[in-house]
């Protein structure tokens, strides 16, 4: 797998290869963590592509081997760059419009001259550098697929800090995506500082008709 991801790469004909990609997009709580992987390729040799054996996308992928990856991502990147974008800022700017912009400048972040910047799914504008969307990029190209770990695995570490902070909802489990148990848990606690106000749930519906979430909530 992790050496056809680097075949992608390769194939563009450049030496450096940024990728990005965010976690926590569909998410009723925390925040958007976007991350950006720049690769030298030339010093990208036969160790570091078996240190890196298990890359693949993140959602693919057990805890613990993203756990294992990360500090491997970190040692073999030429750069790495992570932004979080928290709940209310995602509430004032909308989701689409909060992602695209932190992917921007994710990549920014770790581009240099004469890279090609690889963002997953999602073509970006005004990022100066050459640029190009990759459909289901986390599971062809090796700088995506580390940024998608590098992303989801420093948003779920936030998240199981944070539930020590908002206890009761169980963050740690779930990791603010929409399981039984969060909505359970919103149903009897309504929301805390971390959700996301302006998203079109079932678990705020009923919270919505018995005035638990904010008047003028965007959403509701």
């Amino acid at each position: 797998m992790t050496r056809r991801l680097f075949a992608f790469d390769r194939a563009l004909g450049l030496r450096y290869v940024a990728g990005a990609d965010e976690a926590g997009r569909g998410c009723l709580a925390g925040p958007l963590v976007v991350a950006a992987v720049l690769f030298d390729l030339e010093r990208i040799g036969t160790a570091e592509v078996r240190a890196l054996r298990s890359l693949n996308d993140s959602k693919q992928q057990t805890p613990e081997g993203r756990a294992e990856l990360f500090p491997v991502i970190l040692r073999i990147a030429a750069k790495v760059a992570i932004i979080s974008r928290c709940a209310p800022g995602i509430d004032a700017r909308g989701l689409h419009v909060t992602n695209l912009a932190a992917l921007r400048d994710a990549l920014a972040r770790v581009a240099c001259e004469g890279c090609i910047c690889l963002s997953d799914g999602f073509p970006l504008a005004g990022l100066g550098h050459r640029q190009q969307a990759v459909i289901g990029g986390d599971a062809k190209s090796a700088a995506i697929a580390a940024a998608s770990v590098i992303a989801k695995e420093t948003r779920d570490r936030y998240m199981r800090r944070a539930d020590a902070v908002h206890p009761g909802w169980e963050f740690a489990q779930h990791v603010g995506y929409a399981t039984p148990e969060h909505r359970d848990a919103i149903e009897r606690l309504g929301v805390s500082p971390l959700h996301r106000l302006s998203f079109q749930s079932a678990a705020y519906q009923q919270l919505s008709m018995a005035g638990a979430v904010p008047p003028g909530a965007a959403g509701y």
